[in-house]
């Protein structure tokens, strides 16, 4: 474990390949961090592992307020961990990567609300990445107002809210349509929901226990479905691939057209996973969703 020092205390970890074709930073969601999703093992096999067979280094970290890293102060003021202010912990994550490994550009692997920060990060700093690679990303809908443009929550709006395993549980099994089996079996997401709990030393202070969750990604959806754009798409120019699952009610087929047709690049891909849902890095076809990115990844680093 790396503990980038400077405030708030950042969490970064890494496993190495031998073969080295370049470093990988996985951006998690709104709701956990890097542990339980590109470190979380499946039956003894993570994406990690995969990303590393395909002869990637893999660096992990969790923003602020999440797993290992610092911890937000409660208060019932504003949220915390929006976009725009966590675009520094993620420069400074690049800028650590990129000291370790004689200042080569990095690939970013981005996941939902992370998708958001990472296309708004590549914008901004397109010498810093050689790829992107999205999957379910949060996309601006409705009419684009400002591609800075940002209205803060009310005030009064609290920082936090609790997180239960119930409440995980539910967006698993919430867009699998009617008639087909949950798509993370039971005792994988006993195992999972476990580990989620423990990641807030206090979740089970609460009752039910639950996990204290940063409220500035719920207002960066909000904001991007309003159609506040927290990024320009057509600033983005490394090549990027676009995975949305099939059954995803958070990234649509309409939400993957529309931000591939707003991307800047040349290079610009999309690939729908089947039976999949917006959680399709910890479901029944997340090994689809492995080969999709790592072949892409593979195809830009040469």
């Amino acid at each position: 474990m790396i503990k980038l020092m400077e405030t708030p205390m950042l969490a970064l970890q890494v496993r190495r390949a031998a073969e080295d074709l370049g470093d990988v930073i996985y951006v998690h969601g709104s709701t956990f961090g890097a542990d339980l999703s590109v470190f979380y093992s499946f039956d003894g096999r993570s994406w990690a592992d995969a990303l590393k067979a395909a002869g990637f280094n893999v660096w992990g970290f969790d923003f602020a307020g999440y797993g290992a890293s610092e911890r937000y102060a409660q208060h019932d003021s504003v949220p915390v961990g929006d976009l725009r202010s966590v675009q520094e912990q993620l420069h400074r994550v690049v800028c650590a990567v990129r000291e370790r490994n004689g200042g080569r550009p990095v690939m970013l692997l981005a996941h939902s609300w992370g998708g958001s920060v990472a296309l708004r990060y590549a914008g901004e700093h397109p010498q810093a990445l050689a790829a992107l690679a999205l999957f379910a990303p949060i996309v601006t809908r409705g009419a684009i107002t400002s591609a800075s443009g940002y209205v803060p929550a009310a005030a009064g709006t609290a920082s936090h809210y609790p997180l239960t395993a119930w409440a995980q549980y539910r967006r698993f099994v919430e867009d699998v349509p009617r008639g087909h089996p949950q798509l993370l079996d039971e005792a994988h997401f006993q195992h999972w929901s476990t580990a989620f709990l423990t990641t807030d030393p206090d979740a089970a202070t609460r009752t039910p226990p639950a996990v204290l969750t940063p409220t500035g990604p719920q207002a960066d959806v909000r904001a991007l479905w309003s159609g506040q754009a927290l990024y320009d798409a057509a600033r983005v120019i490394a090549p990027t691939l676009l995975v949305r699952g099939e059954w995803d009610g958070v990234c649509s087929e309409a939400d993957a057209a529309n931000l591939l047709a707003d991307l800047g690049g040349s290079v610009k891909l999309c690939e729908t996973i089947p039976r999949a849902t917006h959680l399709m890095h910890l479901e029944s076809s997340r090994g689809l969703l492995y080969n999709a990115v790592n072949a892409f990844l593979r195809r830009s680093a040469t």
